[in-house]
């Protein structure tokens, strides 16, 4: 099967946080956008946060010298026909696999059999959002992580039935959309990048749970060691620049110390049982006023558009 991505009409199903942001992503690489949401005031929402978006990549000069972005290419919808003519669609709502696998099995009833089908799915299996679609090998996982329009990264996911040369077409074309894109040939559980993080959760909090560091001196190990190189090198660029036997003598010490917890930590169930969603409503990890959690979102969307703009510089 070969798709024509270059020149795609895409659509993006699912305008929220996340889903706005990716519909952002393809505007300003010159795509149409046909941008999908059922939910009234989510819909209502959909152009603000857009805009919002816009005037952040604006900030950023994303929009400078781009010939190819025009602001009339977008077109938001509540209506699944006006998808009948995208060539990639990609569904970004609520992660419950019920809510996806009818998204999805809605998705292809609707376009044509050449329009290739994705999640952004972080936590569902690829191979278990195909299991009841009916051309399983055009569907594959694009993973992003926010805000999309900024960030380098795409992770590309293959289900056991996805068809690996329309996975390679879009890893081909990530460079178009201002990604670095990588392709997971394999659907393992939590992908690459949430399987290393969650190993460092894991260890976090067990830590935490012992006593043995607060919640403050491990977020300010990874800000102040970790954050100063890894946008430049990346972990196992790190081995090399410091030297394999320097970990191989540390592997030793430490790898049967680390924690094998298989148990959701007790501070993140603590959380969940009170609803709490961190920034989002001041009930996280950390307790915050009103005002502190929007100075948090506020200065991360500054420190994204900076740090966008250091790693355009080191990694051209």
């Amino acid at each position: 099967m070969t798709i024509e991505i270059e020149n795609a009409k895409i659509g993006v199903v699912g305008l929220g946080l996340m889903g706005s942001s990716i519909a952002t992503n393809f505007l300003i690489a010159g795509h149409q956008v046909v941008g999908l949401e059922l939910m009234p005031e989510a819909y209502r929402m959909a152009s603000m946060r857009i805009d919002h978006h816009l005037q952040a990549c604006d900030e950023l000069k994303l929009l400078e010298d781009n010939t190819s972005y025009n602001p009339n290419n977008l077109h938001l919808t509540q209506t699944y026909k006006d998808l009948e003519d995208c060539d990639l669609v990609l569904e970004s709502v609520v992660e419950d696999l019920a809510i996806k696998s009818e998204v999805i099995q809605q998705i292809e009833k609707t376009v044509s059999g050449h329009c290739v089908i994705a999640s952004n799915t972080s936590a569902i299996p690829i191979t278990t959002l195909q299991k009841k679609m009916e051309s399983p090998s055009r569907f594959l996982g694009l993973h992003w992580s926010e805000p999309a329009y900024a960030s380098r990264y795409l992770e590309i996911i293959c289900g056991a039935h996805t068809d690996l040369q329309i996975a390679k077409q879009i890893q081909q074309v990530g460079p178009r959309w201002g990604k670095e894109p990588i392709l997971l040939k394999k659907d393992i559980r939590g992908f690459v990048t949430n399987r290393l993080m969650y190993a460092v959760y894991r260890e976090g909090l067990q830590i935490l749970e012992r006593g043995e560091a607060n919640i403050e001196a491990l977020d300010k190990s990874f800000r102040y060691d970790t954050g100063s190189w890894i946008t430049m090198m990346g972990i196992f660029q790190r081995m090399d620049y410091l030297g394999i036997k320097y970990f191989e003598n540390l592997a030793e010490r430490t790898l049967g110390r680390l924690s094998n917890a298989k148990e959701v930590p007790d501070a993140m169930k603590k959380i969940v049982a009170e609803k709490g969603r961190g920034v989002h409503n001041q009930n996280g990890l950390y307790s915050y006023s009103q005002q502190e959690a929007e100075d948090w979102k506020e200065a991360f969307g500054k420190f994204s558009s900076e740090l966008h703009q250091l790693s355009e510089k080191w990694l051209k």
